[in-house]
């Protein structure tokens, strides 16, 4: 089938058929018959990260199908909610839907387009404060999801923080900070136990988060590209140890140095 032979209001309706009945309790997979929202969700998250590292990797040829990956979390998500009487699939795109149109007046209502983008951010923050007294979130941190990556949620939590004032005025700040949570982590270390230890630990992470977010870094990129670095560059070692028959656990500290240092200069 080609590009022109299809559409996506029909391959939608496809992947939905799909998932009924591969959740049928008489036809379907067991597998997929066994599962509930919580056992779906590590899932749901898993697809997620899928589709940024594509992204990130630029692997814009596995992007289509990370894409669909995650679709599907929405699809079963959508298909066990129906079978409950809760909501569907349709109910899932109208509220998006909705709420798009409804966050931006100024494209499908009477509002000017000529604004800003700071005036933009700070309608778009009105109309969210709006929605969350709607769900009767009345607190600053209120809907800031615990599901989140750490340190993202870390990010978010400062940004409601800072919308009410509670923030250091720059990263200069934020880096002396950085030497007050360093020098107590030491300190934990030195004379407090495991619990003591990494609750220092915690409030550094949770404070390079905010130098993360007042130097404009996305942390989980930083950390994601971090990663991948880590893991190219010590790939290149174990290369270089294997044109010689040899594995890491038949180096030493000090050769891998050596050959660390020669990954890093080829790159």
């Amino acid at each position: 089938m080609t590009k022109a032979d299809r559409d996506a209001g029909t391959e939608i309706a496809r992947l939905i058929d799909i998932m009924a009945q591969l959740r049928d309790p008489q036809a379907g997979c067991p597998w997929d018959i066994e599962q509930d929202f919580a056992s779906i969700a590590p899932y749901t998250i898993e697809e997620a990260h899928e589709v940024a590292d594509a992204i990130d990797r630029q692997a814009w040829n596995e992007l289509p199908g990370e894409l669909g990956d995650l679709l599907l979390q929405v699809v079963f998500h959508a298909q066990m909610a129906d079978e409950k009487g809760m909501f569907d699939f349709a109910d899932c795109a109208a509220a998006v839907s909705n709420k798009l149109v409804f966050r931006h007046p100024h494209i499908f209502g009477n509002e000017s387009r000529d604004k800003s983008a700071e005036q933009q951010v700070k309608d778009w923050e009105a109309i969210k404060a709006v929605e969350r007294a709607g769900k009767a979130e009345r607190g600053t941190l209120d809907g800031v999801a615990l599901g989140l990556p750490a340190l993202t949620r870390a990010v978010k939590l400062q940004n409601r923080a800072a919308r009410v004032g509670f923030d250091w005025p720059g990263p200069a700040d934020v880096l002396d900070k950085i030497g007050e949570e360093t020098a107590e982590l030491v300190e934990a270390r030195d004379s407090l136990g495991p619990e003591a230890l990494e609750e220092e630990f915690g409030d550094l992470l949770f404070v390079m988060a905010n130098l993360a977010r007042h130097l404009k870094i996305d942390p989980e990129q930083a950390l994601r590209r971090a990663n991948a670095k880590f893991t190219r560059r010590f790939q290149a070692i174990e290369a270089a140890l294997a044109e010689q028959g040899r594995r890491p656990e038949d180096s030493d500290l000090a050769e891998m140095d050596r050959l660390w240092d020669q990954a890093k200069a080829a790159e």
